[in-house]
Parts: C-alpha cells; structure tokens; sequence
C-alpha cells in the first residue's frame, strides 16, 4: 500500500468513528480542507477517504454544496430503521449456539452510560454473533449510518435506557424468541416516530449551516 493509500484508510476510520461519536450531526458540512490541516497530509487522501464514506451511504454529496452527514427523509429513515431490525432477526434467526459458540457480550447499561454507543455495540455483538460475514458487514454499515441519527435524538424518547437494558438482558440469556420480540417493538416504536424524530434533526441542522 503507497502513503497516499495508507493515510487515505487512516483518515477513513478516523472519520468514520468521528460520525460514530457524534462530532458530526445529521444535516452538517464536512470540511476536506480542514481534515487534510488535522491530520496533517493533503487533499488527496481525504478526498479518496471521502468518497469511500459516501459511497458507504455515511456521507451525501450535495455537488457544489458540499459533504453532508446525511439528513434523511420521512421514508429514507422509516426504511433505515427497517432494514436494521430485518439484519438484526436474520442474525437471530441464523443463531448462535450457547455450547459451541459464545458471542461477544456487550457492556451493562448503566443509566448514565452512552446509549448511542451501547446501542450500537449490542447490535454489532448481535450481527456478528450469526458469524455471517456478509450479513454483519451490512449490519455494520447500517448501524454506522443509524449513530449520528440515534445521538442527535437522545431524550426525544423516554425510557429508551431501560428499553436497552432489556435488549442487552435477553441477548445475554440467549433468549432469542424474546429478544425477537424485543428487536421488533423497539424498531417498531421508533419507525412510529420518524417524523418526530426528522422534525428535530431539521429543527437542529438549521443552525450547522
């Protein structure tokens, strides 16, 4: 691998996790030239490390009006919200067995702990539990592509710890009728509030710009 190559994959994840951490919010610009100043290196590579993201769906390109993290749509979101739930009961359904297999177990959820990012580990532990490549690779970009959307909307939503709490407490049992039931009224309780929840990340993108 050349530099250019090599420093292209190194800010990629950088920005990748950047998105994951919530430094960037739905709606807002991303700065290539002021990447390139942080990370000391040139245009070049953040442009390719750029495009990477958005051919991942975590960035938009709005031609002249630059990168965006993407603020999705009415439909863009409730579609989002259910192709996540539809991987997670793939992953269920294809299993993971007790005896032979032991999945990643996520952190405990405390009350006071990061949901985005507890959030986004139990689904990744779940998706990778199947040891199905392909379908926790989607997984992964879908639930990298939920993040920024789950930290800019916390508190919209009570209860969502304890909701949590008992996703993580079925998937750790192996409870997998339950935690089936569990993955479906929690997507379900969310696509119920897509337009909420686009109504706040609009609300909140006006003052990025």
């Amino acid at each position: 691998m050349d530099a250019t190559h090599s420093k292209s994959a190194f800010v990629y994840e950088q920005v990748r996790r950047a998105l994951r951490s919530g430094r960037y919010a739905p709606g807002q610009w991303i700065d290539p030239t002021g990447l390139a100043a942080e990370f000391h290196t040139s245009p070049t590579p953040v442009r390719f490390a750029l495009y990477r993201l958005v051919g991942e769906a975590l960035i938009v390109d709005h031609a002249r009006g630059g990168l965006h993290v993407p603020l999705l749509t009415e439909v863009a979101m409730h579609d989002l919200y259910d192709w996540m739930e539809r991987l997670l009961l793939m992953a269920c359904d294809i299993g993971v067995p007790p005896a032979s297999r032991k999945a990643e177990k996520p952190e405990p959820v405390p009350a006071d702990g990061d949901l985005a990012k507890l959030t986004w580990q139990l689904f990744d532990a779940i998706a990778r539990g199947a040891a199905h490549r392909l379908l926790h690779h989607a997984a992964k970009q879908a639930n990298d592509r939920l993040a920024p959307i789950r930290r800019a909307k916390q508190g919209l939503l009570e209860h969502s710890f304890e909701e949590l709490a008992e996703l993580n407490r079925l998937w750790q049992a192996r409870d997998v009728p339950s935690l089936k039931s569990a993955l479906r009224a929690y997507h379900e309780r969310r696509k119920q509030n897509v337009p909420r929840i686009v109504a706040l990340l609009n609300d909140r993108s006006e003052y990025l710009h």
